[in-house]
């Protein structure tokens, strides 16, 4: 009888500063065990063991010697999880944002950046079935009949055609089987939830097979707008996915197919300035903003939206060599990805006309990769070599809308003098009739190019010096070319050009200053600034575009040590560094990312306790992050609109991971993975210019997550319940922290606190686990974390927060044949 009690996937983390005491006590528990390689026995079998491929080759999660967490399809399943943005909390040490799924940002081990921008990459690699997902608007795409998620952590350039200088998150889907099975899910919940998972798999004959897939994912939202009484926080996504495997005698293939379409409101934008008309007291004061948590909002952005179009395709050729190269594979992986995509959206806050400000970000892309891996193990070495080349074309376009009303209250802020009011007074003194130069669109943009190409040669090559014990040695070249152009065009407003052409035509400013009420100095500062950018670029403004060609080269290497000391315990020594290619600034002219560098040490221990059901992992951490370059909110030392440029520092952290799983029954298992974090700048200056040095670099000292699983038989069938509990300590606030919105204290509510999740699930399944019910809870303790606060509107005096998700029950029901 198949059972529900499924092992779960193991998770690596590390241990605190008891890390070698633990060695050191199993290392005595099994003193007299020869170390030799494990050998399953049928005792030890009873715990599963997890198979991963992170290191390009098919392993057993307790041989690698690599920190990595895993999720597997039943883990996630329980989960209820729709992409990574859900699953974030539950893996200790990542951390998401995907508030905006078209603009996703990620950090691991506190590594990471907020740049949106197409200029640059991530230094957390994202793949999928190898193919590398970018970190734009084609990285966060919904869960399609996934096998499992690698959580890789410290650097990994050595086992992926992309850099990942921070860490790999690898995600694996499943291919067709020679086997016919099907199977549907239908999640019902609150707020007009409603997920459709569909599974087709068809062996076609004794060579093909076909597995295709459809997920749909719909809710209506978790607030609304108090003025149209919009909701806003809904999904409205579909994806397709569809995957022909071909089994030869001695090659196979895997083409797979795949397409998303996203559609939905654009994240809402809480206001903090509870004033809906006039113009707020400037500057704002933070200690009166509003609670997000409970404050009526209203946005005026009527043709808001986030929307994205995606496709892929991949072809995957596997085949065993003969010749001197007998007992080696060449794989091959070619892929195509494209997407365009489009996020309007409130960036004010409010709906009052004396403050409006929205931003539209633009996409598409057309990446391509060729990959060739060529693997082989004997008694002496297993290795693996790879060649990847990667090409990318890339657009952004990113605007900025405001309207003279608004911009009147900027001036009036800023320079203490409403530019418009002003010379609306000017009019009607002199006396021309139907002019109003207030309450007119206008519109900047910022128009970006990119043309990428990366080669790289990497190897991994795995030696086998005593039987007990292995040395990994790594290294990866690179060269990074990359193209990138600008084009910032003067503002556009045609209604205010009309009006300004009528006063032309009526000599209104030569008659001021010939009336001696304006200088021609003045006069011409008047007429420039209506007639000038104010919001984007200011200094570069041009039709013409701006181009910049770059060329970077690096050396990356990697070195691991690892030894059994028993059987079931391997412990590791690690040292690698990861490259970051440079890039450029979206939003701002000629501006370039130099490349960036992280040395990481490790020392870990895997182990377990197959008699009694335990398994663990542990290792100590401490890397170094040099030039770390982020895009950051600047705010204007004149007071004006604040503008994203790059700011550097170096950074450095020590840190501790912890995973374990127990199963000590049949029906029980309990699972927790810990991580301790402390991440401090070396060197680098705040966005005030102020001197960081030894102040936290943001990421929260501790973050875990716990939980269990227990089955019992129940009216024929077998029932489980599964609580998992998250939490994550209080972000390590600095100067840089406050001015980003990531920490705040307001009069009854905090930006960058502690957070807690408890998720859960209540299920029963029938005996032969064709169909089953279940209950799916997210976020039950129903914590209404702030994500973060946004300060593009404070020159306006406005500001605005995002908030996560609150709590969500659904009702599932599943069949399979």
């Amino acid at each position: 009888m198949p059972t529900i009690h499924r092992r779960l996937q193991r998770r690596q983390t590390l241990l605190p500063h008891a890390l070698c005491l633990a060695i050191g006590a199993l290392a005595a528990q099994q003193a007299g065990a020869q170390a030799t390689e494990p050998a399953e026995s049928a005792d030890k079998a009873k715990l599963e063991a997890v198979v991963v491929s992170g290191q390009g080759r098919v392993q057993q999660l307790q041989s690698v010697p690599i920190p990595i967490q895993v999720l597997g399809a039943e883990q996630l399943k329980k989960s209820g999880a729709a992409n990574l943005g859900d699953i974030a909390a539950t893996v200790p040490g990542l951390a998401m944002d995907a508030t905006q799924a078209t603009q996703p940002s990620l950090s691991l081990r506190g590594i990471g950046t907020l740049d949106f921008g197409i200029g640059t990459d991530s230094p957390v690699g994202m793949y999928v079935d190898g193919v590398y997902a970018g970190k734009t608007g084609g990285a966060l795409l919904n869960f399609n009949d996934v096998k499992r998620i690698e959580v890789l952590k410290g650097p990994q350039g050595t086992l992926f055609g992309r850099n990942s200088a921070g860490g790999a998150i690898s995600i694996v889907t499943n291919e067709p089987e020679f086997e016919r099975k099907g199977s549907a899910l239908l999640r019902l919940g609150e707020r007009g939830q409603r997920d459709v998972q569909l599974l087709v798999n068809e062996p076609l004959n004794a060579d093909l097979a076909l597995r295709a897939t459809l997920v749909s994912q719909r809710s209506d939202g978790f607030t609304q707008d108090a003025g149209t009484g919009q909701h806003f926080g809904g999904d409205h996504s579909w994806g397709l996915r569809a995957s022909l495997l071909w089994q030869g005698e001695s090659a196979r293939a895997v083409l797979s197919l795949e397409q998303e379409t996203l559609k939905q409101n654009a994240r809402p934008a809480i206001g903090l300035v509870p004033l809906q008309s006039g113009v707020p007291p400037f500057p704002a004061d933070p200690t009166s903003y509003a609670n997000p948590l409970s404050t009526p909002w209203r946005n005026d952005v009527a043709d808001q939206v986030e929307s994205r179009n995606y496709q892929g395709a991949t072809l995957r050729l596997s085949w065993p060599l003969g010749g001197w190269l007998a007992g080696a594979e060449l794989q091959s992986l070619t892929a195509w990805r494209h997407f365009n995509s489009r996020n309007r959206q409130d960036n004010d806050g409010t709906a009052n006309p004396a403050l409006y400000l929205a931003t539209t970000n633009r996409e598409g892309n057309t990446s391509w990769q060729q990959e060739f891996r060529l693997s082989g193990k004997n008694s002496l070495v297993d290795w693996m070599a790879g060649l990847s080349f990667y090409r990318e074309q890339a657009r952004q376009g990113a605007d900025v809308d405001s309207s003279t009303t608004a911009l009147d209250t900027l001036s009036g802020n800023v320079l203490g003098l409403p530019l418009f009011s002003t010379v609306n007074g000017l009019i009607d003194a002199v006396g021309i009739p139907g002019l109003n130069l207030r309450e007119q669109a206008w519109h900047e943009q910022m128009d970006n190019r990119g043309a990428f190409r990366a080669v790289a040669v990497y190897g991994d090559l795995i030696w086998t010096l005593a039987p007990a014990t292995r040395l990994t040695t790594g290294l990866r070249l690179t060269q990074d070319r990359k193209t990138f152009s600008w084009s910032n065009p003067l503002r556009s407003a045609p209604g205010l050009d009309a009006q300004l052409a009528a006063l032309d035509g009526a000599g209104f400013f030569p008659g001021l200053v010939a009336a001696g009420a304006l200088s021609e100095e003045q006069a011409a500062q008047l007429q420039g600034a209506m007639a000038g950018n104010v919001l984007i670029a200011t200094s570069g403004a041009s039709t013409a575009p701006v181009e910049r060609r770059q060329r970077w080269h690096d050396a990356s290497p990697r070195l691991v040590l690892d030894h059994r000391l028993s059987p079931d315990l391997m412990v590791y020594g690690s040292w690698s560094k990861g490259y970051q290619a440079g890039g450029f600034n979206s939003l701002q002219v000629n501006s370039v990312y130099e490349p960036e560098h992280v040395r990481n040490i490790e020392l870990g221990a895997k182990g377990r306790w197959a008699d009694a059901g335990l398994s663990y992992a542990a290792s100590l951490f401490q890397y170094r992050f040099d030039n770390l370059q982020t895009l950051q909110l600047v705010p204007n030392a004149g007071g004006g609109i604040p503008a994203y440029q790059v700011t550097i520092s170096d950074q450095q952290a020590r840190g501790a991971d912890l995973d374990l799983r127990w199963q000590p029954a049949r029906s029980w298992q309990l699972f927790a993975t810990v991580q301790w974090l402390d991440q401090t700048y070396r060197q680098g200056q705040s966005s005030l210019g102020h001197a960081l040095d030894g102040q936290p670099a943001g990421a929260p000292k501790v973050q875990a997550s716990a939980g269990f699983e227990h089955g019992w038989a129940m009216t024929g069938g077998l029932a489980s319940l599964r609580l998992q509990w998250s939490h994550q300590s209080a972000t390590r606030c600095s100067e840089e922290s406050y001015v980003q919105g990531l920490c705040l204290q307001g009069n009854g509510w905090r930006v960058g606190g502690s957070r807690q999740r408890l998720d859960g699930r209540l299920a029963w399944e029938s005996a032969d686990a064709r169909w089953g019910l279940a209950l799916v809870g997210r976020n039950l303790l129903d914590r209404r974390d702030i994500q973060r606060v946004w300060y593009e509107a404070t020159p306006l005096g406005a500001a605005y927060a995002t908030l996560a998700r609150p709590r969500s029950l659904a009702l599932e029901a599943r069949v399979s044949y």
